[in-house]
């Protein structure tokens, strides 16, 4: 389980919280034939822990951002702890690793419970064709 590369070590991974909600049958078929519309959000934070480590939480959110009154809600927050070598004094490296190093080796991990989430809750033909790509947005925030 655990990872090790040159700057961090991915010491733990779970799923911290997930929640699917579809409130009747009605929007159960309404959003069955409309899923294809509904958006991929991500969001990651951090807090740090004792002795170099970091508890990441990358949350993923599958929403219809539309009017329609029959929605269903999909999320899930999933958590990695990772120990941070010593090496790594600069804020920027360490962001670095927060938000893009960790989230591609993590990304396979989370977009499986993700996907296995959807499918689950019944909408079986839910497939991500683009994969997100974490160093692009990260250059994008930062490189503006």
């Amino acid at each position: 389980m655990t990872t090790m590369t040159e700057k961090f070590e991915i010491l733990s991974q779970f799923i911290k919280d997930m929640s699917s909600e579809t409130k009747d049958i009605q929007t159960f078929i309404f959003v069955k034939d409309n899923i294809l519309k509904y958006q991929l959000n991500i969001n990651i934070n951090s807090k740090p822990l004792k002795n170099k480590m970091v508890e990441i939480n990358t949350i993923l959110k599958f929403e219809d951002n539309g009017e329609s009154k029959y929605k269903s809600y999909f999320e899930m927050i999933y958590a990695t702890i990772i120990r941070v070598n010593d090496d790594v004094k600069e804020k920027k490296e360490l962001e670095r690793i927060i938000l893009c190093d960790v989230q591609i080796k993590i990304y396979p991990n989370l977009e499986k419970s993700f996907l296995n989430m959807l499918h689950n809750s019944g909408y079986r033909n839910v497939k991500f064709e683009k994969k997100i790509d974490f160093e692009n947005l990260y250059l994008q925030q930062f490189n503006q």
